[in-house]
């Protein structure tokens, strides 16, 4: 392996300077890039749509397709070289002539139609980032680039089918992965690591779940695995859809800059919260009350209370049409109620079918009479308004939220669908115009004072009336938080179609936090899903994640710890101290580094921090806020920690994040993520003692 180039004299031969040759190839994909980009801004589609329909979605996909030709300055347009022994595909008869290929993040290509950038999630691109010495994939060298900005500056080689060169750890790989971040997270395109790159390429039939420490890069593999599927599956996940669910607004505005810088444009993103939207959110719950209507018995409970509508018929029913009269007795009204019942389709479906199932007995007595209905009488005697009467006494239409409201404010119709299900005090815990409920009984839907539990419950009976629409693939992270409730919400969203489920057990925060991935699967209704681990940790320094391994025993025992792979050990420094001055002195002395800065406390002490800060003449931001040259400090609420980085963090007074949650094992998972969010150095400062589990 050669160590990374200098740059070229400029009186250096561009034929005799491998630097220069790869900044004129560069230079030459820029341009075919730019020529891509103004072939398809000239399309003339007039002469080519039928109707104005189809031009404006011919319209929409072009302007779409001119964005992702975008020519990023500040992104390296290929990041890698890979040259083949012999032809992709080819036969390796000896004397065979080998290919050369530029990796990179999409497919560029010249006039001729020649690629000059291959697209990073092409097959021919794979052993990029899984050819070894070991297994060289028949690839003779394997070339890597350094940028300073846009600039290609450095390349690093590799002999992976040269027996003489040892396997060496790359520099260049090893600088990128350090290399400090100020602003959105970035893609990770050129250096993810063979483990991870097994998991980006696994098929879109089949769900992933992936168990990864801090550091470990799963939110990177979740986000580039729906990059790589959207170029497998294009057609397919065009049709059915892609998402994105995150923790919260901070988080996505975090993310959101990954995909469109690999040229993908079209996936939603959002939150639990925003998929089950179907009333305003004003409330909140006790944790008690939380964890009971985030049970995943509640679903039975919702199921009882929605079919309890269904009463079998007692009369028989007249259909009058001109001069006839049909009655149909009351036995065959209930068979066809019972076998509705008995086929466990949707409320709503089925009460639309009864009509129809109606309509038909009646054409048999029509047809026995001797007269010849066809399907518009059917439909005739469908709309029917006895039929229409007896559909409604018999299998009344649901309004889920009101169903739901119904539940929670009245004892006895929650108790009678409950039985068996909820204890008594449970029933209490969610009720709520028992006294020390806080919450009171709501005239209409739209005055209740819903929480976000609440949501989710009607999202479940809102199911049980009508099935949710699927879609092709769904990425949930930080999905060790969900209540069972929660996951059924999101499997409902891929039922027909994939997910890929990241997340680290000792990172659940909340009181419901799931304690087995087996368990969370099967509320998601994947629980045939894959479970791989991700245990190399490469952004968080070595003796950071050390001392905060010292909390796993008592928040997920049997975890694997995270083992750090950097190279830079980067600092790690406990201070006690006297009072608030010091940790704002801590921020200004992490400041002097280059990248950005966290100072993570307890929510409770974020005004009083805030305060100080200002006072002290020190520009802060809030978590989702980009940061800028001039203000590269984000003051972070222990409770919005998770799934964020920052290269510098101070965190202060651990125990007050400990005593913030409702119980410890919570308080130590909040520390826990607190502590693990540097990438380059970590300054813990507390006047109060330690949690003892850390000492």
């Amino acid at each position: 392996m050669s160590t990374p180039s200098t740059p070229s004299t400029p009186s250096t031969p561009v034929d005799d300077d491998p630097l220069a040759r790869e900044r004129a190839h560069l230079s030459s994909s820029r341009g075919a890039l730019r020529a891509m980009r103004e072939d398809a801004e000239s399309l003339d589609i007039s002469d080519v749509t039928a109707n104005w329909v189809n031009a404006q979605i011919l319209e929409r996909q072009i302007g779409e397709r001119i964005k992702a030709l975008a020519d990023l300055s500040d992104t390296p347009l290929f990041f890698g070289r890979l040259d083949y022994l012999h032809a992709p595909g080819a036969e390796r008869a000896e004397g065979a002539e080998g290919e050369q290929f530029y990796i990179g993040r999409r497919h560029v290509h010249d006039g001729d139609g020649d690629p000059m950038v291959i697209d990073w999630r092409a097959p021919v691109s794979q052993p990029f980032y899984r050819a070894s010495k070991k297994d060289p994939m028949d690839v003779g060298l394997r070339r890597r680039f350094g940028y300073t900005g846009g600039d290609l500056t450095a390349y690093e080689d590799e002999h992976l089918s040269d027996p003489a060169e040892a396997a060496r750890t790359s520099k260049l790989l090893q600088r990128e992965i350090e290399r400090p971040r100020v602003g959105p997270m970035r893609d990770i395109v050129a250096t993810i690591q063979p483990e991870q790159d097994e998991i980006v390429r696994s098929g879109l039939g089949g769900t992933v779940c992936v168990q990864g420490g801090p550091g470990t890069g799963k939110t990177a593999v979740g986000l580039h695995r729906v990059a790589y599927l959207l170029y497998a599956h294009r057609e397919r996940l065009a049709r059915t859809g892609t998402l994105v669910i995150g923790p919260n607004r901070s988080f996505l505005h975090y993310i959101e800059q990954v995909l469109p810088a690999l040229g993908e444009l079209a996936v939603r993103q959002g939150t639990v919260d925003d998929l089950v939207a179907h009333v305003e959110v004003r409330g909140t719950d006790d944790a008690a009350a939380a964890v009971v209507k985030g049970d995943a018995r509640m679903a039975e409970v919702l199921r009882r209370a929605v079919y309890s509508h269904v009463s079998m018929p007692s009369e028989p029913l007249v259909v009058v049409r001109g001069s006839r009269r049909w009655r149909l007795p009351a036995y065959e009204l209930e068979e066809m109620v019972r076998e509705l019942l008995d086929r466990d389709i949707r409320y709503g479906a089925a009460r639309e079918a009864l009509p129809q199932r109606i309509a038909h007995a009646v054409l048999v007595q029509m047809e026995r009479s001797g007269e010849a209905p066809d399907d518009r009488v059917q439909d005739a005697v469908a709309r029917n308004s006895a039929v229409k009467a007896a559909v409604k006494e018999v299998w009344p239409a649901v309004d889920p939220a009101k169903l739901v409201l119904r539940l929670l404010t009245d004892a006895d119709f929650l108790a009678e669908h409950a039985k068996g299900l909820l204890s008594e005090d449970e029933q209490k815990t969610i009720l709520w115009a028992l006294p020390g409920s806080g919450r009171r009984p709501a005239r209409s839907v739209k005055a209740a004072g819903w929480s976000a539990a609440d949501a989710v419950l009607i999202d479940e009976a809102t199911d049980v009336v009508e099935r949710t629409p699927s879609l092709g693939h769904v990425v949930l992270d930080e999905a060790q938080d969900l209540s069972p409730m929660q996951y059924r919400a999101v499997g409902r969203r891929c039922t027909t179609g994939s997910a890929t489920v990241l997340g680290d057990l000792a990172q659940g925060t909340t009181p419901w936090a799931t304690r087995s991935w087996q368990e969370a699967l099967g509320h998601l209704g994947k629980a045939d899903a894959v479970i791989e681990e991700l245990t190399a940790g490469f952004r968080v320094p070595t003796d950071v994640i050390t001392y905060a391994s010292r909390l796993l025993p008592h928040i997920a025992p049997g975890l694997t710890p995270v083992a750090s792979v950097r190279e830079n050990p980067g600092f790690f420094d406990l201070r006690p101290i006297a009072g608030t001055a010091e940790t704002v002195a801590a921020c200004e002395e992490l400041l002097r580094n280059e990248g950005s800065t966290g100072l993570i406390a307890a929510d409770a002490r974020i005004p009083a921090l805030a305060e100080a800060l200002t006072a002290s003449g020190i520009g802060h931001l809030a978590p989702g806020e980009e940061t800028t040259a001039e203000t590269r400090l984000t003051l972070v609420p222990a409770s919005l920690a998770k799934g964020l980085e920052y290269d510098y963090v101070v965190l202060d007074e651990p125990q007050a994040v400990v005593d913030g949650e409702p119980d410890e094992r919570t308080g130590l998972r909040r520390l826990y993520v607190a502590l693990t969010r540097a990438v380059s150095g970590l300054i813990v400062t507390h006047t109060a003692p330690l949690p003892p589990q850390l000492t």
